[in-house]
């Protein structure tokens, strides 16, 4: 009775498999128009993500300028530690020629 039910389980596994790798349909293909939309809109976040970086560090600015003033009236030197700005991330690697032999 048992391998019957096994039987019937893998039969069924095997008939189910098809439907779950089905090929999905690709979405069409964008318009100009939505193009220029999704274009619009990725200048967009780019623009509120550098205001919002630029908000987030005057705000750490206050913060430790805060901490250094409450450190002094307490008469302790506190000297901050300068932190270098970013690098320019390094350019794409170009695809390179295949190596003759």
């Amino acid at each position: 009775m048992e391998s019957k039910k096994a039987l019937l389980i893998a039969a069924l596994c095997l008939c189910t498999t098809g439907a779950v790798f089905a090929k999905l349909p690709s979405p069409p293909p964008m318009t100009d128009e939505q193009k220029a939309k999704a274009e619009e809109a990725k200048a967009k976040a780019a623009a509120a993500a550098k205001m919002a970086a630029e908000q987030l560090a005057k705000a750490m600015d206050r913060v430790a300028d805060g901490y250094i003033k409450a450190q002094k009236a307490k008469g302790v030197t506190v000297k901050p530690t300068p932190i270098a700005a970013p690098a320019a991330p390094a350019p794409a690697p170009t695809a390179a020629a295949p190596a003759k032999k």
